[in-house]
């Protein structure tokens, strides 16, 4: 990891080039997919994934809220934990997107992504 210890959300606050970089649009899964795959048409190709994303991992007691950093060249790095926000959001999150698991790792939803744009000003 790039730095020694996961950055909180006050951290996040004072990086405007992190926050201008979330990818809202992106969920776990989409970080996973092969860069290529075939299909009847032959080896198609996605388009690189760059930018932050947030997702919660219930692999702990409670869900836990973390930002990810992703590069073009599919290299990802945990970088935040958000510790500030209710639990309520989180499992509500959770609930609702259970069909959308991947691995343990879960998309925020509406309720969690308009918490995050409230706290980090971009509303």
């Amino acid at each position: 990891m790039m730095f020694s210890n996961m950055l909180s959300l006050g951290d996040i606050k004072k990086e405007p080039f992190v926050i201008e970089n979330i990818r809202w649009d992106l969920q776990p899964k989409d970080l996973m997919e092969p860069r290529q795959k075939m299909t009847g048409e032959g080896v198609q190709t996605r388009e690189p994934i760059k930018g932050y994303v947030f997702y919660i991992d219930t692999m702990a007691e409670m869900p836990i809220l973390f930002l990810m950093r992703h590069t073009a060249a599919d290299y990802a790095e945990t970088l935040a934990q958000i510790d500030e926000i209710p639990q309520e959001l989180l499992a509500e999150a959770v609930e609702e997107n259970k069909a959308k698991a991947y691995f343990g790792m879960y998309p925020v939803n509406k309720k969690v992504e308009e918490w995050l744009k409230k706290e980090l000003g971009v509303l």
